[in-house]
């Protein structure tokens, strides 16, 4: 493999900003792991590796003329993370896969933590769900600190980004919304239900979407933390949903 040239470490590190990814129409995963997941999965999507040397053995024949290595110098500056990985890959952005109507998703308003929509994206993909409906103000799937707290589940949930109130007004979803002044969740609480819609990690689902929440639930609780983590909600709604 070649050292990467300067050209190609701004460009990368260009990728950290979100209109750059949407120009560019790719984007950046970080780490050994989820790496060589991806190097597994979806090889023919990879644009860009860089690796630092003693890492090298791990990039594949048929993708070494992508790959290029870095200094631990050059990974500090290319990457987001506190404590810079030993990989890293640029990813073309996949081909949009169609909203399916008959199975199950999430919809998720205004989740504005990337850790919080990458948890929540890996339990999607732990409970077989396997699409979620997201408001255009929720972070973004591509963003590094969330593809890094998916572990990967990226590859296997399709990410929607929609303007809620139109997708649902014409539709006769069965949802259920997590609501502070739900009903107390019940083992048969969610039988019907096509989506689960959870909102803002600080406000919660807004007004306007309340009342396409025909199940509204609360998950009751018996110490005194005024609220749940939206993931840890999620999780926890999500076991309920798909237990059999």
């Amino acid at each position: 493999m070649e050292k990467i040239s300067i050209q190609k470490l701004k460009w990368i590190k260009s990728l950290q900003l979100k209109k750059n990814r949407d120009k560019e129409d790719c984007f950046i995963i970080e780490g050994e792991k989820i790496g060589k997941e991806c190097m597994r999965s979806i090889p023919d999507d990879i644009g860009l590796i860089g690796c630092i040397a003693e890492v090298e053995n791990l990039v594949p024949k048929n993708l070494r003329d992508r790959s290029f290595i870095l200094s631990s110098k050059e990974f500090e500056r290319v990457s987001r993370l506190k404590t810079p990985n030993k990989l890293l890959i640029v990813i073309n952005k996949p081909s949009i896969i169609s909203f399916n109507s008959e199975k199950k998703f999430l919809i998720l308003e205004n989740i504005q933590d990337p850790g919080n929509l990458g948890t929540i994206i890996r339990t999607a993909d732990w409970f077989g769900i396997e699409q979620i409906v997201c408001s255009p103000e929720c972070a973004d799937v591509f963003n590094s600190k969330t593809l890094q707290a998916s572990m990967g589940s990226f590859l296997r949930v399709t990410v929607h980004y929609k303007e809620l109130t139109s997708f649902l007004e014409h539709t006769e979803y069965n949802v259920t919304g997590a609501l502070l002044d739900g009903e107390p969740l019940k083992d048969d609480s969610m039988k019907k239900s096509n989506a689960i819609m959870l909102g803002n990690e600080g406000k919660g689902i807004s007004k306007s979407l309340e009342k396409f929440c025909n199940n509204p639930v609360k998950i009751p609780g018996h110490g005194g933390a005024e609220s749940l983590n939206v993931s840890v909600a999620a999780s926890i709604l999500m076991y309920e949903w798909t237990k059999k």
